[in-house]
């Protein structure tokens, strides 16, 4: 090998090294994680944005409504108040905080729904409920795929040989996956229609 080359083989060496080592891998799979947690507040966005045309289509049936529709109204505005960014992905407390806002709506819809089976005749409401259950489906959906992304980037940087990049170039921590919040979330709720003898 020529003198000329010998400054270029220890440059290639290091370059390899590090390639390994997770330089370019730790940050794009730290980026697909918060890109997956901004498509979860955008599905949690969308819901929220069609609660206030559930609420005045329901409002314009009967004023009897007003316990249940203030409540979803309270609980929306509640949740639109808990912000995440993606750099609080780390941080267990914020991240249940944020659920649990978001718990909140998807209880007092399941009320709302519950209370007023005389108001599936009515176009519009029947609509806007579909739309919100396909939300809640995107929604977990959503869920699942954040999940996911969590997974692949809490194990690279775990896994040799990017642990040793992931702690010297970035001191990466391990991001928070989803987990239910709600109370006796792994139990089935009972259906009642109020007409079983």
């Amino acid at each position: 090998m020529s003198r000329r080359f010998m400054p270029v083989v220890p440059a290639l060496v290091a370059v390899a090294t590090l390639s390994g080592c997770g330089i370019n891998s730790i940050p794009t799979a730290e980026e697909n994680a918060k890109a997956r947690w901004a498509d979860v507040q955008n599905q949690y966005q969308r819901r929220a944005d069609l609660i206030p045309n559930l609420v005045s289509t329901v409002k314009a049936a009967g004023a009897q409504e007003k316990d249940i529709l203030t409540e979803v109204t309270r609980a929306r505005a509640a949740a639109n108040q808990v912000q995440l960014s993606g750099d609080d992905l780390t941080d267990p407390a914020k991240l249940a905080n944020f659920e649990r806002a978001q718990s909140a709506v998807t209880l007092n819809l399941q009320r709302l729904q519950e209370a007023y089976p005389e108001l599936k005749s009515q176009g519009n409401y029947t609509t806007l409920m579909s739309q919100l259950e396909g939300t809640e489906n995107r929604i977990t959906i959503a869920r699942q795929d954040y999940n996911k992304a969590v997974q692949e980037y809490n194990t690279r940087i775990r896994t040799f040989p990017d642990a040793v990049g992931a702690r010297i170039f970035y001191g990466a921590k391990p991001i928070v996956p989803f987990t239910a919040t709600s109370q006796n979330a792994d139990t089935a709720p009972s259906v009642n229609f109020g007409n079983a003898s």
